[in-house]
């Protein structure tokens, strides 16, 4: 109604004439994709305008068009949206609204959903299927139109350039670097974005990290930044490159971006890595020469650009051979893998394919085994789930291997606003259902602006410190007091005021003036008066021995003041004793430090007792006083021998005794140097055998040891006879003992008549040595020393004739005695001569 009156009163009439009219219906196609409308009801109104042959109109709308002119018959032009009018003839205008039949929805070969497009008249709209171009991992890559390669070059491509040039110097290119240490596989270092005078630069700061760093023109920028037509920020963990008026949209996070370019403006029109953006893969592998590669490995190889970082690099040089996407050696792939194809990712297997990002998933696990490098194909295939609407939280189900962390302050989301809400916009302008993952301010709060990376409660100030200020709140900040004000420019400061203080002198000695900052005005240093001890004059005294030097400082001097003070210790002869310790003051006494004081002399009492001297020696010592001791001392003058028998037997120097229980054993003592040294000797005797004894004849030698008897007839024959023993000589005795000989027996006797003598012819042979030798022993002297002494040895013994002037047993038996006085008369000669 309101347009059909605007035109009445434009022309000046009172009444329409209605009259029957067509409406125009218009729909939109594509190059690439058939176009149906939305379905909706034709409507019809009738509206007859008389005029004359020319009619001037005015009119204003929300479209194009000319006010305050001529129309002819035939002319038509719009009155408000959707609503054209048409010159019929005269002073006849025929309105006919705009009706649009819903184009049918087409298939996009990228396995994305197509997005409705107003047409140019603004009436009616037609699908579309963008241009999205995406690569992760090391690398992989999805073109324009869905086809999934991988490529491991390391020098620097274009990724998306124009065919025909509409664009002034616009362009988008990768830098790849090798990322593992045999060099084989690949991994994107620098995205590049040119647009006529400016060039951005998003580079990776660690490898492998969602970390970056944004130059615009070779200058480190802060983001959010906007000029010249080129608007860079953050949404989540992308950093996001738009350029509105060719309405392109490109991300990068260090492990994967995403290039988004309207077909209404690229299509057909799209040359590089990325692909002919078309809705048709045959062409995506084209060279830079129109031609179509056997596959988009060799394909990617033609697209270097010059880099002057890469010498090795350049446009027209014969590429290498591309690595082999497919393992060599069989592989197991991570676990992370089958996240993609089971329920955590389901939500999503509708509107997007997994099969291609799991293949590189696969392929990275393998390759790249210890960089857990795959993260970023999930990473990819949720994001590209997220620009279709569909949210997935899939990082919590990796056990921490793709795990994201927040800065303070700050907690993460998988599925948050790609643009926050900020105090400066605190309604959210789009209503985009499309979610990012990131780190965002925790509920309840809201990011202050895009540029102060701050949360805030409340909207009111936040200064170059980074702290959030309440409208009114005053501070200090930078010696500057400031008050945060609501509208204006916020934060409004002015030099901070101190106030006046008395001037300080600083009188007495070791004081001295400083200035120092006031703990509770930092702004306002001040003066005190501060104590530095080297400056005093005063020194500390040396004091006597049991006493120290003791200082203390009083409250209002700085300067410390000295005395000497006991130390609670003994002194004897300069030298201090603590208490309980022993004190030596001479021989005779005993003393030791006390814990008493003297109270003159302020020092600790010795106390002394006589030493008590030990007047029972041990058998064999005499007490025997010693010059300069307090008390005698007990000296060996006897030795004493232990016996057998667990007796002691004492005996003097040069005496010797026989065991009291055995005739045998024979003791003595001898002194050499004032050394006593005892010794043992055995008495051996001859052979006895009591068979061959006259019965009643056995008995003791005077020596109380050895036995003998009477012989019975039959005699002994003349023999060798061995025995053992220590040889002793002047005091020196064997080391061990020796064999010695000696003969024993009977030899033959007889008497006969003689008669040239007229008388009894006797004749005897005694028992004796017919062969002899001399034999060496070593002697061992109480002194220690060792001597070598020479012995007789008797080899054989035979009978010898000799006088026979007593009975035969007689003789034997005396020879017995005889030998056995002998030998103890040698033993008494030895002790002797020893004890001389």
């Amino acid at each position: 109604e309101c347009i059909i009156l605007g035109f009445l009163l434009a022309l000046g009439t009172t009444t329409p004439e209605p009259t029957t009219l067509e409406p125009v219906v218009t729909s939109g196609t594509t190059p690439t994709v058939s176009i149906t409308t939305t379905s909706g009801t034709t409507s019809s109104s009738v509206s007859t305008v008389p005029s004359t042959t020319t009619t001037t109109i005015s009119t204003s709308t929300s479209r194009p068009t000319a006010t305050s002119t001529a129309v002819t018959p035939g002319e038509s032009w719009w009155i408000c949206e959707c609503v054209k009018a048409v010159c019929i003839e005269d002073d006849k205008v025929q309105v006919i609204p705009v009706v649009c039949d819903p184009p049918p929805k087409p298939t996009c070969a990228n396995g994305l959903s197509p997005v409705q497009v107003i047409d140019e008249d603004g009436c009616c709209w037609h699908w579309e299927c963008d241009c999205y171009c995406t690569g992760w991992g090391d690398p992989h890559y999805m073109t324009f139109d869905g086809l999934y390669y991988s490529y491991q070059g390391n020098c620097t491509y274009v990724l998306v350039e124009e065919i025909n040039k509409k664009v002034d110097n616009f362009g988008i290119y990768i830098d790849n670097y090798h990322c593992d240490s045999r060099d084989v596989v690949s991994c994107p270092r620098t995205l590049i974005v040119r647009h006529e005078t400016q060039e951005v630069r998003i580079a990776t700061i660690k490898p492998n990290t969602v970390e970056v760093e944004v130059t615009v023109n070779k200058q480190q920028v802060a983001l959010p930044y906007k000029k010249f037509g080129v608007h860079i920020y953050e949404s989540g963990i992308n950093c996001v490159v738009e350029i509105p008026e060719l309405k392109m949209n490109m991300t990068y996070n260090g492990l994967s971006f995403s290039i988004k370019l309207p077909y209404s403006l690229f299509g057909n029109n799209t040359q590089g890595q990325c692909g002919t953006c078309n809705n048709n893969t045959a062409d995506d592998c084209m060279l830079p020469n129109g031609k179509i590669a056997e596959n988009c490995e060799t394909m990617a190889d033609h697209w270097q650009v010059v880099d002057p970082s890469k010498p090795q690099c350049s446009p027209g040089l014969v590429p290498t051979k591309s690595p082999s996407t497919t393992t060599v050696q069989p592989c197991k792939e991570s676990a992370i893998c089958e996240l993609l194809l089971g329920s955590v990712f389901e939500p999503c297997h509708s509107f997007v394919n997994p099969d291609k990002f799991y293949k590189a998933c696969v392929f990275d696990s393998c390759m790249l085994p210890n960089l857990d490098l795959e993260c970023s194909s999930l990473q990819t295939y949720a994001a590209t789930c997220a620009d279709q609407s569909v949210c997935v939280d899939w990082r919590k189900y990796t056990n921490g291997v793709c795990s994201y962390q927040c800065p303070t302050g700050k907690e993460y989301r998988a599925c948050g606003p790609t643009q926050q809400i900020t105090c400066k916009s605190s309604q959210q302008n789009e209503t985009s259902s499309k979610q990012v993952e990131g780190c965002f301010c925790p509920n309840g709060t809201m990011l202050y602006d895009p540029s102060v990376d701050v949360c805030v409660k409340t909207c009111g100030c936040v200064g170059m410190d980074l702290i959030p200020r309440e409208f009114g709140e005053k501070f200090i900040v930078d010696c500057q007091d400031c008050i945060c004000l609501e509208g204006g420019s916020g934060i409004v400061c002015e030099p901070h005021k101190c106030p006046t203080r008395d001037k300080i002198t600083c009188d007495g000695e070791g004081f001295y003036e400083v200035t120092e900052v006031n703990a509770d005005d930092t702004c306002c240093p001040i003066t005190t008066c501060k104590c530095n001890t080297s400056l005093c004059t005063s020194k500390a005294p040396k004091c006597k021995p049991g006493f120290e030097i003791q200082s203390h400082i009083p409250s209002d001097k700085c300067c410390p003041v000295y005395q000497c003070v006991p130390k609670g210790v003994c002194v004897h002869e300069s030298a201090e004793f603590l208490p309980n310790s022993s004190v030596f003051v001479d021989k005779c006494q005993n003393c030791f430090c006390t814990s008493n004081v003297n109270a003159s002399t302020q020092l600790n009492i010795i106390s002394c007792e006589h030493v008590p001297c030990n007047t029972a020696c041990q058998e064999g010592y005499e007490l025997q006083p010693v010059k300069g001791e307090c008390c005698g001392k007990c000296v060996q003058t006897k030795c004493v021998i232990h016996t057998v028998s667990n007796s002691n037997l004492i005996l003097s120097p040069g005496e010797f005794k026989n065991d009291p229980n055995n005739n045998c054993t024979i003791y003595s003592c001898v002194s050499i140097h004032d050394q006593f040294i005892s010794s043992t000797s055995e008495i051996t005797c001859p052979a006895f055998n009591e068979e061959s004894c006259k019965p009643g004849t056995i008995a003791f030698l005077p020596n109380g040891c050895c036995r003998t008897c009477a012989p019975l007839d039959s005699p002994t024959p003349c023999s060798v006879r061995q025995r053992t023993d220590f040889i002793v000589y002047q005091g020196c005795r064997s080391v061990e003992r020796v064999v010695m000989t000696e003969c024993e027996g009977t030899c033959g006797t007889f008497s006969m008549y003689s008669a040239e003598a007229n008388s009894m012819d006797h004749s005897c042979s005694c028992c004796r040595e017919s062969k002899s030798a001399l034999k060496e022993v070593t002697l061992k002297c109480p002194d220690g020393k060792l001597i070598q002494h020479k012995y007789p040895y008797v080899e054989t013994c035979s009978c010898q004739d000799t006088e026979c002037n007593i009975s035969q047993s007689s003789e034997r038996q005396k020879r017995e005695e005889n030998d056995t006085e002998s030998a103890l008369n040698r033993l008494k000669r030895a002790i002797s001569l020893a004890s001389k």
